[in-house]
């Protein structure tokens, strides 16, 4: 069993979990951007988009599960979290150079657009993927309440899916554009590492 945490850092997790999912759905929905002037915006580049992304998640609740058995703390959590921001930060200065490099000597079909898909968001969505395992093995104080811990944090995650996906498509990419979105979820990203890495309080026994 572990000691519950206090009130201030399980509402921390929550937030960063509903941030975390945000930003993850949100870069989803920009890496059609970029991946659209050298691929097409048809099935094929969605199909490869979507599989990515389930591909990372699986590969990131996998390695989560693991540090689990290892080291299942906040700093951990902000240790992935912030190296995912440091590769959005990445991204749009050199996003044109590897999608025209991958186009040239490629193509345009499948594995030229999964390729290109996989190398802009397999490694950051992986580690955002790691988030919610350890987030749940923090809050859980007893094998009877996890399930329902479980369930919050993968329903606030999904909750912040589902904003990020919109607010990103219908408000952020036609106000500001995708590299500079891109910046944002970065600075995101880097506020909830942030949050991790302070000292998190246990309930008084």
């Amino acid at each position: 069993m572990t000691a519950a945490l206090s009130r201030a850092s399980a509402l921390a997790v929550y937030t960063c979990a509903f941030l975390v999912g945000s930003v993850l759905m949100g870069f989803e929905m920009l890496g059609s951007r970029y991946l659209f002037p050298y691929f097409g915006g048809g099935i094929g580049t969605w199909a490869s988009l979507i599989s990515t992304v389930l591909c990372a998640l699986a590969i990131g609740y996998f390695a989560g599960s693991a540090l689990v058995d290892r080291k299942p703390t906040a700093r951990t959590m902000g240790v992935m979290i912030l190296i995912a921001a440091v590769y959005l930060a990445l991204v749009p200065a050199t996003a044109d150079q590897i999608m025209s490099e991958i186009l040239e000597r490629m193509g345009d079909g499948a594995s030229a657009t999964l390729l290109a898909s996989t190398v802009l968001l397999l490694v950051p969505l992986t580690l955002l993927g790691t988030f919610s395992p350890i987030a749940v093995s923090l809050l859980t104080r007893s094998a009877q309440e996890a399930g329902r811990v479980a369930g919050l944090v993968y329903g606030v995650s999904t909750i912040g899916n589902v904003v990020g996906t919109l607010f990103t498509t219908f408000t952020l990419i036609p106000a500001i554009g995708s590299r500079a979105i891109t910046y944002w979820f970065a600075a995101v990203l880097a506020l909830c590492a942030g949050i991790l890495f302070i000292p998190f309080n246990k309930k008084p026994s």
